[in-house]
């Protein structure tokens, strides 16, 4: 995870191997396709996108909007996040779908697949809005967006999220 002056490196790698590779405290070196490269090698794993992190706060009340309990546990959006979250909520809009679980360090994390007929509508930036209202305990929602979806990113921007970092998860393969 990068922030503003700060990187977080939470692997399974010791400190000298590591400071090998921050240099001369370059803090984007953490995020470079050779440092990531190097990583996956060492632990086994597969990085996955490095994506903006995003934060939203709570937003009381409803949703500004009619959804709906969605229990398709095969759609690709709900098996992703079954896969890296832990009490995963899902709603539908349409064919749209909302995630909502737990994900790194127990934070609230939302996902947004909007469907080819829903695009261009306005349906990306609602259930990202939607979030801020349904996510549990009052707390902040997290996202995390690819740079190159920016439809994506625009979508979250325009429901309120604000850039806070970028971060890089790793994976075992297949997952």
């Amino acid at each position: 995870m990068s922030f503003p002056g700060h990187i977080i490196v939470s692997a399974g790698v010791d400190r000298f191997w590591l400071d090998s590779w921050m240099g001369d405290d370059d803090l984007s070196a953490p995020m470079s396709p050779a440092f990531l490269s190097a990583l996956e090698e060492r632990l086994r794993l597969h990085s996955d996108s490095l994506d903006a992190l995003l934060l939203g706060a709570p937003l009381p009340g409803d949703p500004p909007g009619e959804l709906t309990l969605f229990e398709d546990a095969t759609h690709r959006r709900v098996v992703r996040a079954l896969h890296r979250r832990s009490e995963v909520l899902v709603w539908a809009y349409g064919k749209s779908v909302l995630t909502i679980g737990r994900g790194l360090t127990g934070r609230w994390e939302a996902g947004v697949e909007v469907a080819e007929e829903d695009r261009n509508r306005g349906i990306g930036r609602f259930l990202a809005l939607a979030a801020r209202h349904l996510v549990p305990e009052d707390r902040p929602v997290w996202a995390q967006v690819s740079p190159g979806n920016a439809s994506s990113l625009r979508a979250f921007l325009a429901a309120g999220y604000l850039p806070v970092g970028a971060e890089v998860l790793l994976t075992p393969f297949g997952i």
